[in-house]
């Protein structure tokens, strides 16, 4: 008890100096929370941008799809349409993009006869909520692909998702559960949501401070309570035996690039990698842009070809 007592009132010096270590552990603790809950804040909930473009004009024939996510929030997506009866290709644009970015990656693989597909997830585009990395767009996948099945004009069996970052995740996470998917293409793909929030805090260079990634993938994680036990994508690889996978890895991004590179090393056969210079495709000038198009197309018309089931 008379610890205890001198702690609450100090009179010798060493009481009052451990008092006031203890106070300022106190205090950083209290301020590294803050931040980092901030930092989440702000990461969970990127700056969108535009997604917009007039159907009636652009080309390649587009029209509006129409469907329903989590809690009957709605959806718009952009199909543009190929062979009639073809397999269709669902482009998921990676975080802090949108599906308006990845045009020129639709046309590549309409002019090959292929159906594509692209959307917005939440917190992106003119979607409103926060990004969960993955957990919730998977569903946000899986319920554009049953408005895609319900169509007259397309294969309902045989899908190919593209996907960069967070849309790789989300369409890996997905295909481990749906036998519809039979190709996928990942860039930059991640195993858990936590690795893109410490990704995240490291590019706002405030990692450095004791406890600030630690805090904010707790923070991340209050608020995806409902996927605490959720596992690695990596502890479910097996489930996609005989899917072909092609993992992209960027060497100007190294974190990632090794996630990917490990992720790749665990998939089951087929499984292809290619290493690119420079990442994130909507970024790339249009040297780059056609030669990652080109590998793209190649894939999926090895895969899943796209008169694989044009009958009708």
């Amino acid at each position: 008890m008379s610890i205890l007592s001198e702690l609450r009132y100090p009179t010798r010096w060493y009481a009052k100096l451990l008092t006031a270590i203890l106070a300022l552990l106190f205090f950083a603790v209290l301020a590294t929370a803050g931040v980092a809950g901030f930092l989440v804040y702000r990461i969970v909930e990127p700056e969108r941008t535009s997604s917009e473009i007039n159907l009636q004009s652009f080309p390649g024939r587009p029209d509006a799809v129409q469907f329903t996510v989590l809690n009957n929030q709605a959806r718009e997506g952009w199909f543009f349409p190929g062979l009639r009866g073809a397999p269709t290709i669902v482009l998921c644009h990676g975080y802090g993009s949108s599906r308006a970015e990845l045009l020129t990656l639709v046309s590549a693989l309409q002019d090959h006869q292929y159906n594509v597909f692209l959307f917005d997830f939440a917190a992106h585009g003119g979607n409103s909520g926060a990004t969960s990395f993955g957990y919730r767009e998977a569903d946000e996948l899986r319920s554009a692909l049953d408005a895609l099945a319900a169509r007259n004009d397309v294969d309902p069996h045989n899908f190919g998702v593209w996907g960069y970052n967070l849309g790789a995740y989300a369409a890996l996470r997905e295909a481990e559960r749906d036998p519809r998917i039979r190709a996928m293409v990942l860039d930059s793909v991640y195993d858990t949501p936590a690795q893109m929030v410490k990704i995240g805090v490291e590019r706002t260079g405030l990692a450095g401070f004791p406890l600030m990634i630690r805090s904010a993938e707790f923070s991340f994680d209050l608020l995806n309570m409902s996927f605490r036990k959720e596992p690695p994508l990596s502890a479910r690889l097996n489930n996609l035996t005989n899917v072909p996978m092609l993992f992209i890895q960027a060497s100007d991004d190294p974190e990632l690039a090794a996630i990917a590179r490990n992720m790749f090393v665990k998939a089951p056969e087929p499984r292809e990698q290619a290493i690119i210079g420079h990442g994130n495709f909507v970024a790339m000038n249009d040297d780059d842009k056609r030669a990652y198009e080109n590998r793209v197309v190649s894939f999926f018309l090895t895969h899943l070809p796209a008169t694989m089931r044009a009958t009708r």
